[in-house]
């Protein structure tokens, strides 16, 4: 596995990182596969040592690669004989009516536009009870649906993704001391306005129109959630595509 720290001029090797050092880094920089395999050890290995299930936390700002990460991690753990489930944040959305009523509707993604409450007591549940049912965001109809993704007795690990899971301002604070491991995901700043203005572009707007959605509330939002970054165990920036 190779793997460097901005920073630091040591190169690793090719290696499986120690636990103690991977959590002591202060960003660890991986290719996804690298990232996907690392995780999903650390989650067998907590999974291994506990009756009770575990918690894998992967957070950062709006379009740093949080799903398409999470999803293979879950995917990876299966793999490896642990039954996992995807639990992302997306369906504490709160609805559109009552962001227009709260006059927010504009900066939706925002923080006051969750369920904030619900989703902490949520996941409180999530690592006390057996079982708990979550809802899911559906983005063609932009809205949340109840009651499907169903989180079973036999789940060992849930892998929780979204913006706000190592977000240090009041409820979302109070997720820090439940999670069993934490990522954020630490992308470039340039990466992510390009990445934030392309969505809009596949939405259908012209490329003005895209940037200007972009800076109006996705990256105050993105700059926000960096700013307010709160405990993690570890930081990956993903390298490459591999």
């Amino acid at each position: 596995m190779h793997c460097t720290v901005p920073g630091r001029p040591q190169s690793y090797g090719v290696l499986i990182i120690p636990r103690e050092v991977f959590l002591a880094m202060s960003t660890l920089v991986v290719s996804k596969s690298e990232a996907v395999e690392q995780l999903a050890r650390r989650g067998a290995d907590l999974a291994g040592g506990s009756s009770d299930r575990i918690l894998l936390a992967l957070s950062g700002p709006p379009a740093s690669g949080k799903s398409t990460l999470a999803s293979a991690v879950t995917d990876k753990l299966t793999d490896m004989g642990l039954p996992a489930i995807l639990v992302p944040m997306d369906g504490f959305h709160l609805d559109n009516q009552i962001l227009r009523q709260r006059g927010i509707l504009d900066r939706k993604g925002a923080p006051e536009t969750f369920d904030a409450s619900g989703f902490v007591h949520a996941i409180k549940r999530l690592k006390s009870d057996a079982e708990v049912a979550f809802p899911s965001f559906d983005r063609s109809r932009d809205i949340a649906i109840a009651g499907t993704i169903a989180v079973e007795r036999g789940h060992k690990i849930a892998v929780v993704e979204g913006n706000y899971l190592c977000f240090n301002e009041e409820p979302w604070r109070d997720l820090q001391s439940i999670w069993d491991l934490s990522a954020w995901l630490d992308v470039p700043h340039e990466i992510l306005e390009a990445r934030l203005t392309q969505r809009w572009l596949d939405h259908g707007l012209s490329r003005s129109d895209a940037e200007q959605r972009a800076r109006r509330n996705d990256i105050p939002n993105a700059d926000r959630i960096i700013r307010e970054k709160g405990d993690c165990d570890l930081s990956l920036r993903i390298a490459d595509k591999g």
